[in-house]
């Protein structure tokens, strides 16, 4: 099989990204840390009342075993639509979610629950006022402590998606449904934030990336 001079496939190559960025499309964009592994800079606490600790060491955000919820929000600027946000957690103590991820879809919020009721529950929170625990989304998976587990979320007009690790836990086609948050003090992470629940976990490589649909 023949192959392309070098000069020639470069050619080929911006062709194709200027008639992608004409028709409203761009490349998506690098990875983003939005934590710096050794401050709260672009977070802070959430107030839950009966919070643990939270700390910031050696490049990971520590959160304690609350009574009931421990957690923090992110205060920077972050996009409604169209946009993936990874991070790495793992659950060091507790039996319940280690990984409560809010994050904006378009006017709405959502949280991907990571570990809940009972500690190996996967799913959204909510899709027309049902939980993870009882929607389309339910799934279980186990969760060993001490291993980090790298979470991502994708969050596009037509679908929520998101991966643990390399496989995928989420593909909620949103047309039709009501995205939103469970009723309660989880809220409180709106409009992106990470929680546990009565369950100490570490977080780390928090990032965040712009996708490439620029319409």
């Amino acid at each position: 099989m023949k192959t392309l001079p070098r000069r020639r496939f470069l050619q080929m190559t911006a062709s194709l990204a200027s008639l992608l960025a004409v028709r409203g499309w761009a490349a998506d964009a690098e990875w983003k840390p939005i934590f710096d592994g050794k401050t709260l800079e672009g977070w802070k606490e959430t107030k839950f009342g009966g919070g643990g600790e939270v700390a910031v060491k050696d490049g990971v955000l520590t959160l304690a075993a609350g009574n009931d919820l421990t957690g923090v929000n992110f205060t920077g600027a972050l996009p409604k639509m169209n946009y993936e946000l990874m991070l790495e957690a793992q659950r060091t103590e507790g039996g319940d979610f280690f990984c409560g991820l809010t994050f904006p879809y378009g006017e709405a919020c959502c949280t991907f629950v990571v570990g809940g009721w009972g500690g190996s529950l996967v799913g959204l929170s909510s899709i027309n006022g049902d939980d993870a625990s009882e929607n389309e989304t339910t799934k279980f998976k186990k969760f060993e402590k001490g291993h980090w587990y790298k979470i991502r979320v994708r969050v596009t007009p037509a679908k929520i998606e998101a991966w643990i690790d390399d496989e995928q836990m989420l593909d909620v086609a949103t047309k039709d449904k009501k995205i939103g948050m469970r009723a309660g003090e989880i809220e409180m992470s709106k409009p992106c934030g990470i929680a546990t629940f009565r369950t100490h976990a570490a977080v780390r490589e928090i990032k965040l990336r712009p996708l490439g649909e620029t319409k």
